[in-house]
């Protein structure tokens, strides 16, 4: 051994109390970022005047807006995986500027201001829109100021959520399935209905959920769109800004509702379907 190696210094080492010091912070951080999330939540539960809690939901339109927010919000989860899973499919497939362009194209809704995506399904589907006029020649009559417009700016704004979901589920398959169904003969949408959606039906069903869940909460495309009528229209987010207007009970009765409802129905669809890592139960 040289003398310079032996009158080497040893290397320095990082003592416990750093390393348990950046724990510390980092378990800081996250329960600051917790409680950012979970404190609105619980202060909207503690206003809820829970012995007139009947009273204040009949007063808000609760069981009307809440029976058509979950007929549309269904429809247009179920519109989105119909339509998104073939679109996730071609742009796993798709190389290239084709491949980048379509893609931003599709997650546009993601960051697009809601309002402005109700402009833009007014200025497409309108009575003067772009397809509007087409639909009001052929038809007779525009489309009409109800549920079918609820669905339409619901599946708008949801589609983004289930596309990319499904097309990271597809990218996470091995492409030796795919490629071996077609060998042995198997037409695209056999390969797609009987290989792929199977192998991948937990990320589906996960992004299945997170369309649905943005459709139940979507407000400001729905309201430009297809404006806010009780009963026709106004679903439950429209319903809880109306009754701000009428009674601040009634609207926290029915936003801690819709609160309550979200987080059952996510839990126990992610209970059910995604496990960790992604495996199915």
């Amino acid at each position: 051994m040289s003398d310079e190696t032996a009158s080497a210094p040893p290397p320095a080492r990082r003592s416990a109390g750093t390393g348990d010091r950046g724990g510390v912070v980092l378990v800081t951080l996250a329960v600051v970022a917790l409680l950012f999330i979970v404190l609105p939540l619980v202060a909207l539960l503690a206003q809820v005047r829970w012995g007139s809690l009947l009273d204040d939901l009949t007063t808000a339109g609760a069981r009307e807006a809440l029976w058509l927010s979950l007929r549309t919000t269904v429809t247009s989860a179920l519109l989105a995986a119909f339509f998104g899973t073939p679109l996730a499919w071609w742009l796993c497939r798709l190389r290239g500027r084709a491949a980048a362009w379509t893609r931003a194209v599709v997650t546009v809704p993601l960051v697009l201001p809601p309002v402005v995506a109700g402009v833009a399904l007014l200025d497409a589907w309108g009575r003067s829109g772009l397809l509007g006029r087409a639909v009001t020649a052929v038809t007779g009559e525009p489309v009409p100021y109800s549920w079918v417009r609820v669905v339409m700016a619901e599946t708008f704004v949801a589609m983004p959520f289930f596309v990319l979901a499904a097309e990271g589920a597809f990218r996470g398959l091995d492409a030796r399935w795919s490629r071996t169904a077609e060998v042995l003969g198997a037409s695209r949408w056999f390969t797609l209905r009987h290989v792929l959606v199977p192998m991948t039906l937990p990320g589906l069903l996960a992004g299945l959920t997170l369309a649905w869940a943005r459709a139940f909460g979507e407000f400001g495309a729905t309201i430009t769109f297809a404006g806010s009528y009780p009963g026709r229209t106004q679903t439950g987010p429209l319903a809880v800004y109306q009754a701000l207007d009428i009674s601040q009970d009634a609207a926290t009765a029915l936003a801690a509702l819709m609160l309550a409802l979200c987080v059952v129905l996510l839990a126990l669809l992610r209970g059910h379907w995604v496990g960790a890592g992604g495996e199915r139960r």
